[in-house]
């Protein structure tokens, strides 16, 4: 099952010299081409790097990944998941919830280290990526 990989375990993974649980299941998630991009991560990724030289290289690294489209119905999806959260105490990122509607809609998992994922799963129709650690 593909698995639509998070800004968290994204980020761990590129910054991070030594191999951790989550980089290794990342990394096996990439090499049997089961990791999904979408181009809000891809945004989130690149914000906030000053420096242009680590930008341009780490934006040339992401575009080995080709972003899956996202639909007017994935963005009211999202407005949706964002009222029910709300409407029971959660509150979270647009981009979360973006997240939760694009993986909802295309039967993705969810790959993240953000605890708040287990809040939203509560309320919303998403899977989290559950993975044995050694």
């Amino acid at each position: 099952m593909k698995v639509l990989v998070d800004t968290s375990v994204w980020s761990l993974a590129l910054r991070r010299k030594e191999q951790n649980d989550v980089v290794k299941k990342l990394t096996e998630l990439i090499m049997a081409s089961l990791a999904v991009f979408i181009g809000p991560v891809r945004q989130e990724l690149l914000s906030g790097i000053s420096d242009e030289t680590v930008f341009d290289n780490l934006k040339s690294k992401l575009q080995s990944f080709c972003d899956l489209p996202i639909t007017t119905k994935d963005y009211e999806t999202a407005a949706a998941f964002f009222n029910t959260c709300r409407k029971n105490g959660v509150q979270g990122s647009h981009i979360d919830f973006l997240i939760c509607a694009v993986a909802s809609s295309n039967d993705l998992l969810i790959f993240t280290t953000d605890q708040d994922f287990q809040h939203y799963a509560k309320y919303l129709p998403i899977r989290l990526l559950k993975f044995d650690s050694p």
